[in-house]
């Protein structure tokens, strides 16, 4: 039998907590989101993350990618609100010389709109898809939902993926046809 002294113990590192995991998975997401990743990094990172033992491992997978402080944080920020200005400033300019969009007097059926003859608005454009979109009344507000065109529906500039509620005022394009929603006297509850 044999005797083995304190000194040939290994101590092994404390296991990893979910909290430190979950900032490295947060600093990955926010770092492919900043285009600061490729997508296939980030699967790669996000799989070392996840199978990662050691504190150090996962400080590796965000050495490049950790942004400091709080004064660094807020001139990210300020950087990323100024360089979006001129989008915001052209979207506005271009929405009021945009076509208006009558809203349709609420009714029980959706409006379909599309290339297709048979839709309640015809969109006449090679971009616009046979069955691309409709519109509805559900709950007293207007709902505008993709009905899985090629070239997407947008509101506002960002593309629509599933419903979402419209009003007055946005700006809605289908393909490449845009226009301005306006109500008619009539409007939905809210």
């Amino acid at each position: 039998m044999r005797v083995t002294s304190s000194s040939e113990f290994h101590t092994y590192p404390a296991r990893l907590s979910d909290a430190q995991r979950d900032r490295v998975l947060g600093v990955l997401r926010e770092g492919a989101a900043q285009g600061r990743l490729s997508h296939d990094t980030f699967l790669r990172r996000m799989e070392l993350a996840l199978v990662a033992r050691r504190p150090d491992e996962l400080a590796a997978l965000t050495s490049d990618l950790d942004t400091g402080g709080r004064w660094s944080q807020g001139l990210v920020r300020a950087v990323g609100g100024l360089s979006a200005f001129p989008g915001r400033l052209r979207r506005a300019w271009q929405t009021e010389r945009l076509p208006g969009l009558l809203l349709p007097a609420p009714g029980s059926h959706p409006l379909l709109i599309g290339r297709d003859p048979a839709n309640g608005l015809r969109l006449n454009h090679e971009t616009v898809s046979r069955l691309h979109a409709e519109l509805s009344v559900r709950s007293g507000r207007w709902v505008l939902r993709d009905l899985g065109s090629t070239n997407g529906t947008c509101v506002n500039g960002q593309r629509l993926v599933g419903s979402i509620p419209v009003r007055d005022g946005d700006q809605v394009s289908f393909g490449r046809m845009s226009f301005r929603l306006t109500t008619p006297g009539l409007r939905p509850s809210a």
